[in-house]
């Protein structure tokens, strides 16, 4: 790939370097018909939105937004002798308008989480600039979905937040509104430019790879049996598996968390420590999840794609309670964010092997709150609310590279509504449900007696 599908009027302005982030894509790329670079792997994010809706000035504010963020308006060139950021002129995104006014009041909800299921079995190519959609569907003058959907190598779930914060600004200033003026946001070519000239310091990477190369020594990835070797799969397609963990499960694992000055992520990660210790019958377990890699508050507020790849490891021996096994993960994880940098595998080149198995696959975990949440926030003439409570599974959805995903995703309202989005050439769905199953009875079990003396593991069959 070297040339954008769509450039916009003026073409070409800048050429950067790769981040790191982006090198690691390229890992697992597949052209443009498959993998990250291809035309499923993208994100989409939506709203329900009270007030009357100006056409005019939403396309006008997304505009202004893609002419505000260079990630947006970026295609990564891949090419035998070259691989670099192509960064091109403001372009004007699509807006699809959608009637739904037949839609009836009570069956609203369902539908706007179909147009959401809908736009991510859709296809949006990573050369297809500007990389931001837009779909106002309306059910009636007053009460609307607006989608936005961005190929994933130029947003992630932060980015998207940002976004919608930065276009419902200028969508109230285009409507006559007198609004402070946003700050200017540091540009992605930045993040990769300072990125690259971290990694390349001895002074700050030599104390983070002593770290992961010790850390790691003689590690081995938890990963899962599949349906299906990965050599006879025939589908590159990923499906999403949606479930719901109740607030009488979160409740007493956010106590726990307090009481041991733990965060969820802790909890809930060491609860799938020990439901991985027993799948693979080994009580020293490695899991990855992906941090987000922002340089702390440097890159806060830039649009990209930001992540650092993070395996974690934590060895339950000796831990004789739930209890004790929550306080050895946050010990584990207080060390290894503490060294979170890019390129960990760089230091650690076998701790992948089992994930290379034509019949294993890799599960990484990742638990986020909500951030920059929209409920019911007034910014002008209109009310955003995000749709964040989707439960229904769905058959095709936005790519993984390999393997399952698992999402936790904390609700302000106490309970965790989860996904694991997996490829499903390798499994079957009910194999993903009875996983989610078993974790979630691991959970459940392990937080409601944190005290109780754990039995010993036996090996997996």
């Amino acid at each position: 790939m070297s040339i954008p599908e769509n450039s916009a009027p003026g073409g070409l302005v800048h050429q950067a370097p790769l981040s790191l982030n982006q090198d690691f894509l390229c890992m697992y790329d597949r052209g443009d018909e498959e993998g990250p670079f291809g035309p499923r792997y993208h994100i989409v994010h939506g709203w329900r939105v009270r007030g009357e809706v100006d056409v005019e000035a939403l396309q006008g504010a997304l505009d202004d937004v893609v002419a505000r963020h260079e990630a947006l308006r970026t295609t990564i060139v891949r090419t035998p002798d070259d691989r670099h950021q192509a960064i091109c002129a403001p372009g004007s995104p699509r807006l699809t308008l959608r009637d739904l006014s037949t839609v009836p009041p009570g069956d609203r909800d369902a539908a706007a989480e179909g147009l959401l299921i809908e736009a991510e079995a859709a296809t949006f190519p990573s050369t297809a600039l500007p990389l931001l959609r837009a779909v106002l569907a309306r059910f009636d003058d007053r009460d609307a979905v607006l989608l936005l959907v961005s190929h994933h190598t130029a947003t992630d779930g932060w980015s998207m937040r940002l976004i919608i914060r930065d276009l419902a600004h200028r969508y109230a200033v285009r409507c006559g509104h007198d609004l402070p003026a946003l700050p200017e946001p540091r540009q992605y070519r930045e993040f990769a430019e300072w990125q690259r000239a971290l990694v390349g310091d001895p002074a700050v990477m030599d104390a983070p790879r002593r770290f992961w190369s010790e850390n790691l020594r003689g590690a081995r990835v938890f990963t899962v049996g599949t349906d299906r070797p990965r050599s006879a799969a025939a589908e590159p397609t990923t499906a999403v598996h949606r479930f719901l963990i109740g607030a009488d499960v979160i409740g007493p694992a956010l106590k726990l968390g307090r009481a041991t000055r733990s965060s969820p992520f802790m909890v809930l990660f060491a609860a799938f420590a020990v439901f991985a210790e027993r799948v693979g019958g080994s009580p020293d377990v490695v899991v990855p999840t992906f941090t987000p890699g922002r340089g702390g508050e440097l890159f806060q507020y830039t649009v990209g794609s930001f992540f650092n790849f993070m395996p974690i490891r934590v060895d339950l021996t000796g831990c004789r309670t739930f209890r004790e096994a929550v306080v050895a993960t946050r010990n584990v994880c207080v060390d290894a964010y503490s060294h979170d940098v890019p390129q960990i595998l760089a230091h650690a080149p076998e701790l992948m092997l089992p994930a290379i198995e034509d019949d294993r696959a890799v599960c990484v975990f990742q638990v986020f709150p909500f951030p920059f949440l929209l409920d019911g926030e007034r910014v002008g003439d209109l009310e955003y609310t995000e749709i964040r409570r989707r439960l229904v599974s769905q058959p095709l959805g936005s790519d993984v590279p390999d393997g399952a995903l698992w999402t936790l995703n904390l609700d302000p309202c106490g309970d965790v509504i989860g996904c694991v989005a997996y490829k499903s050439g390798l499994f079957d769905e009910a194999t993903v449900a009875g996983l989610v199953a078993a974790y979630q009875e691991v959970l459940a079990e392990l937080v409601a007696a944190p005290d109780a003396v754990r039995e010993p593991v036996e090996a997996a069959a």
